[in-house]
C-alpha cells in the first residue's frame, strides 16, 4: 500500500484546513479520568492527545464539558462560559488546547444554542416575572381556555413539550428534557448572548463548532399545531414520532442567524477560513435544511449528516444516496460523515454479525477513509468498539430509562475508553461511571498499539492513505453506483483518479473491469479478480 505523498498535495495547500479534514470526536466523561472519580476530565483528555495524533487526524471535537446539573450529560448547559467542575477548570481547557496545538491538532466544541439548562441564570430571571429584562429570551405561552398546552407539540425525549410554570402562570417550551428550556432565537437579545459566547471560547483559541441541534433554534411564533405524520413502517416509540414536526422547529428565519455566526467565525483568524462551523441537523427534512444552513459563503461551513448513524444496514445503496445529496456544484456546501456517535449505537454491533466484526471494521474504515467530505471518528472507533449492553438498573440516559426498553439506550455507545486490557481499562478509576464491556477491554489501545496487524494500525494507513491523495482527501465524486452488495466509488482530482471497491456482504464477488492502476489499498485479500467477504480494493488510475 502506497502512502507516499502526491505533488499535488503540494498545490492544494490554499485549501482551508477543514476541508476533507478527518476528525476524532471525544466524550469527555468516557475518555480518561485524571483525578480517579469514576468520570473522564480535560485533564485526562491532555493526557491522552498522543493517541489522537497518532491516528493521523486533524482535529479534535470535544462534546459539552460546561457548567450542568447534567440531566443530559452537558447539553443541558447552566453556563455557557466555564467548565464543570467535574471536567475540571478553565485553565484545564486552556492546556488541552495548548497541548493538542503543539501536537497540530485543531480544537472544537460543541455548543448548544437551541436550549439551556432550567438552572440557567437567564431562565431563572426569564420565569421570574412576565416584565423582566429576560421574559422573552425563552418561549413562554399562555394556557388555551381549557388549560392545556398552547400546542400539540411533542418532545424528543417524550411526552409534551410544553411544561407549567406557575411562577409566570405560563408553559414554557422544551423540545427535550422539560429541565432544558427552549430558547427564543428569534430574539435578537437571544442571538447577542450567543454570539459573545462564541467569541469567549474563540478567544481562548478554539478551532471551531460543531453546533448541536440547529434546527431546533426557532419556532413557529404563531404556535400552529404539528399535523399528524402518515402511516409509516417505522417503529413509533415517542409520541413525538406521530407528528411532522413543521412548526416546533425548522423556521425559515434559522439562516439568518447562521448569517451571523458566520460574520463572527470569519472575524478571527488569518483569513475567513480559520474557523470551521458544522452542524448537527437531524429530522424528516435534514438534507434540504443542511443545503440551506451551508449554502454560498456566508453560511455554515459545514453539515453533519445522519445518514449512517441510525441506519440498520450499511448498503451500496446507502453510501451513493448519502453522497448524491452532496454534488461538487458551485453553492452546495461541504458534507460530514460519522458512522457513530455518542447518540448512536456502535456501527459494528449494528451492520454484521458478531463472526464478522473483525474483517467488516476494517473495511468500514477504509469505506469512512473513501468518502466525499470530512470524516469523524468517535472515541473506540479506532480500535472496533461494541455497543454495551447496560442493565436497566445501571443506565444513566434518560431518553433510555423514558422509553426503556423500546429504545437503544445511548449509554451503551458512551462506555469508557479501554487503555488497557484490565478490569478498570486503565480509565484511571476502580469504577468507572458506565461497566467498560469485557468484550472492549480486550480490544484496548495497548493491546493494539504495537500490533502491526491490529484495526487501531490499520485506521493509522486509511488515514495516511486519505490525506496522501488528493482525490481521496478533497476530491469530487466521479462515480458511484450499487451493483447488488458491491460498491464502487470513483474520487477524483486533477489528473488523480481513485477506484474504490467495497463488498458490503459475506458473498465472495468476482471483479471483471478493475481498471488498470496501481493497487494503492488491498483489504481483507482483496484482489484484482475478486472481492471476498467485506474485501476492499482501491487502485489508482
Amino acid at each position: 500500500m502506497s502512502t507516499a505523498i502526491d505533488p499535488a498535495v503540494v498545490a492544494d495547500r490554499e485549501l482551508p484546513w477543514w476541508r476533507g479534514a478527518a476528525i476524532y470526536q471525544i466524550y469527555p466523561r468516557s475518555f480518561m479520568d485524571a483525578n480517579g472519580d469514576g468520570i473522564g476530565d480535560l485533564p485526562g483528555i491532555a493526557q491522552k492527545l498522543d493517541h489522537v495524533a497518532s491516528l493521523g487526524v486533524d482535529a479534535i471535537w470535544i462534546s459539552p464539558f460546561f457548567t450542568s446539573p447534567m440531566k443530559d450529560f452537558g447539553y443541558d448547559v447552566a453556563d455557557y462560559c466555564d467548565v464543570d467542575p467535574i471536567f475540571g477548570t478553565l485553565e484545564d481547557f486552556d492546556g488541552v488546547v495548548s497541548r493538542a496545538h503543539e501536537l497540530g491538532l485543531k480544537v472544537l466544541i460543541d455548543q448548544v444554542y437551541s436550549h439551556t439548562s432550567d438552572e440557567h441564570a437567564w431562565f431563572v430571571e426569564s420565569r421570574a416575572s412576565r416584565d423582566n429584562p429576560k421574559a422573552d429570551w425563552y418561549v413562554w405561552a399562555d394556557a388555551k381556555p381549557d388549560g392545556s398546552p398552547p400546542s400539540n407539540w411533542q418532545s424528543v425525549f417524550g411526552g409534551p413539550a410544553w411544561t407549567w410554570d406557575a411562577r409566570r402562570g405560563q408553559y414554557y417550551l422544551h423540545n427535550f428534557l422539560s429541565s432544558q428550556p427552549q430558547l427564543n432565537g428569534h430574539n435578537p437579545q437571544v442571538q447577542d448572548a450567543l454570539l459573545a459566547v462564541a467569541r469567549f471560547w474563540l478567544d481562548r483559541g478554539v478551532d471551531g463548532f460543531r453546533i448541536d441541534a440547529l434546527n431546533f433554534s426557532m419556532h413557529d411564533p404563531q404556535l400552529r399545531d404539528n399535523p399528524p405524520a402518515p402511516p409509516s413502517n417505522k417503529p413509533r416509540t415517542r409520541p413525538f414520532d406521530f407528528q411532522l414536526r413543521i412548526h416546533n422547529m425548522s423556521h425559515p428565519d434559522i439562516p439568518r442567524f447562521i448569517e451571523r455566526i458566520r460574520d463572527v467565525t470569519n472575524s478571527y483568524g488569518k483569513d475567513s477560513r480559520a474557523i470551521f462551523t458544522v452542524a448537527e441537523v437531524g429530522g424528516d427534512e435534514a438534507e434540504v435544511e443542511m443545503k440551506a444552513f451551508t449554502q454560498g459563503d456566508a453560511r455554515l461551513n459545514s453539515a453533519y449528516g445522519f445518514n449512517f448513524l441510525y441506519a440498520d444496514a450499511l448498503s451500496p445503496q446507502l453510501v451513493c444516496a448519502a453522497l448524491a445529496e452532496w454534488p461538487a456544484d458551485e453553492g452546495i456546501g461541504w458534507p460530514s460523515w460519522a458512522f457513530e456517535n455518542h447518540d448512536a449505537p456502535r456501527a459494528l454491533s449494528r451492520w454484521c454479525a458478531p463472526e464478522h466484526r473483525e474483517i467488516f471494521a476494517r473495511m468500514k474504515v477504509a469505506l469512512l477513509a473513501a468518502l466525499r467530505g470530512n470524516i469523524i471518528l468517535y472515541q473506540g472507533e479506532e480500535l472496533g468498539l461494541l455497543q454495551v449492553d447496560i442493565p436497566f438498573d445501571q443506565l444513566h440516559d434518560p431518553e433510555a430509562i423514558a422509553n426503556w426498553p423500546l429504545t437503544l439506550a445511548r449509554d451503551g455507545a458512551r462506555t469508557p475508553m479501554p487503555w488497557e486490557d484490565c478490569a478498570c481499562g486503565g480509565f484511571g478509576s476502580d469504577r468507572p461511571w458506565l461497566p467498560l464491556g469485557l468484550e472492549n477491554r480486550a480490544r484496548a489501545v495497548r493491546v493494539q498499539d504495537d500490533d502491526a496487524q491490529s484495526l487501531l494500525a490499520h485506521t493509522r494507513a486509511m488515514i495516511a492513505l486519505r490525506n496522501a491523495h488528493p482525490a481521496l482527501h478533497h476530491g469530487v465524486v466521479a462515480a458511484c453506483d450499487a451493483q447488488g452488495s458491491l460498491l464502487r466509488l470513483e474520487r477524483q482530482h486533477g489528473d488523480q483518479r481513485i477506484v474504490c471497491l467495497f463488498n458490503l456482504s459475506t458473498d465472495a464477488i468476482a471483479l471483471d473491469d478493475v481498471p488498470e492502476g496501481e493497487t494503492i489499498c488491498s483489504v481483507n485479500d482483496a484482489s484484482r479478480t475478486s472481492l471476498g467477504p467485506y474485501a476492499a480494493l482501491m487502485v489508482r488510475r
